[in-house]
């Protein structure tokens, strides 16, 4: 069950709203957005209903949600949500392109590739400072000292950073960095790291995890919701089938699946899914064309070299390729090509 309240309650209202659930032996999360709040109840549906919510000051609705995601559910809001990271929009209405390297390495190759980026029309760049790997052995990340490297190319260029954040102990660390927060395919239901994610005042961007059913992406999504965030963006990144030929297999109709389920944008990954350069740029038209909010891309400008992932990397010979993707798909679905904020030295 999910409370509406109404855009003039106050807090006050909002207090005696979960005091009154408190009591009653449920549980209440309250979810602040920018014009009106809800408050998600947990517990006995039944004995909620005795309670006469909708006849508390500042409740405008009380709404009875079937789907186990009550917060992130379409059922809770009808309309498709935007999110906004620092300034750049993802969501309905507009085409959003976040490129750059899959591991920061150095300062130059970050500056670099933040540069191929925003030729490649990314309004946001990504690029990881923490990289969980299947092998020990393999690059792990430069850690702070790559948050520091994505900051100073964010005051560069003026690229919004997107960066994965592995552990919750890290999530303050990060967020003080980063201006929108990655959790990935293994850490989906790493519920700790979610919740703390949903703490952090910062949009989420969360992965698919390679194993993981729709439904438990979304119920993923609402643990981060729970705690008062509701700026989330969903990835869809490829699962894991018997196919060999791709590194994850795409599954292109879990845009339109989970759009229709659920309120949040949504994105792909063509590089991890596709895991070679060659599919990259036609697995990003599938998933623009299908619907996708935008993609989310790695480009390197010496992937021979790179540390991690360099097969799947874009390189400048297909920059204007992904842009012009980018912007026909725009145009023929009725949205805009997101922009990349000015940098404040200008």
């Amino acid at each position: 069950m999910v409370i509406v309240m109404a855009p003039d309650a106050s807090s006050a209202d909002i207090d005696a709203v979960v005091d009154l659930v408190a009591t009653a032996g449920g549980e209440a999360y309250v979810t602040r957005g920018v014009s009106r709040t809800i408050i998600g109840l947990v517990g006995d549906v039944r004995h909620f209903e005795t309670l006469d919510l909708r006849a508390l000051p500042g409740v405008s609705d009380v709404l009875r949600i079937s789907a186990p995601y009550k917060l992130v559910s379409r059922e809770n809001n009808a309309e498709r949500s935007l999110v906004t990271v620092r300034g750049v929009p993802i969501g309905p209405g507009y085409t959003t392109v976040i490129a750059g390297p899959c591991a920061v390495e150095t300062p130059e190759q970050t500056l670099q590739a933040a540069r191929m980026a925003a030729d490649a029309g990314a309004s946001l760049l990504r690029g990881g400072a923490y990289k969980p790997r299947t092998s020990p052995y393999a690059f792990q990340g430069l850690g702070e000292a790559g948050l520091k490297v994505l900051s100073d190319v964010r005051d560069e260029t003026g690229l919004p950073v997107v960066t994965e954040v592995v552990d919750a102990a890290d999530v303050e660390l990060v967020a003080s960095y980063a201006d929108m927060l990655q959790i990935g395919t293994r850490n989906m239901q790493n519920f700790a790291l979610l919740q703390a994610a949903g703490e952090a005042g910062k949009p989420v961007l969360l992965k698919r995890g390679m194993n993981a059913t729709i439904e438990e992406w979304l119920m993923a999504a609402e643990y981060i919701a729970q705690r008062g965030n509701l700026d989330i963006v969903l990835c869809e990144r490829g699962i894991r089938t018997f196919e060999k030929a791709t590194r994850n297999t795409l599954d292109i109709s879990a845009v339109p699946v989970a759009q229709d389920l659920s309120h949040l944008p949504v994105i792909v990954d063509p590089s991890h899914s596709g895991g070679k350069r060659s599919l990259v740029l036609p697995l990003s038209r599938a998933a623009l064309a299908v619907g996708a909010d935008g993609v989310i891309v790695d480009v390197h400008p010496r992937p021979e070299t790179a540390l991690c992932d360099g097969p799947q990397a874009l390189v400048e010979s297909d920059l204007a390729e992904l842009r012009d993707a980018a912007q026909t798909h725009a145009a023929l679905l009725g949205r805009t090509l997101a922009e990349a904020p000015v940098p404040a030295a200008v």
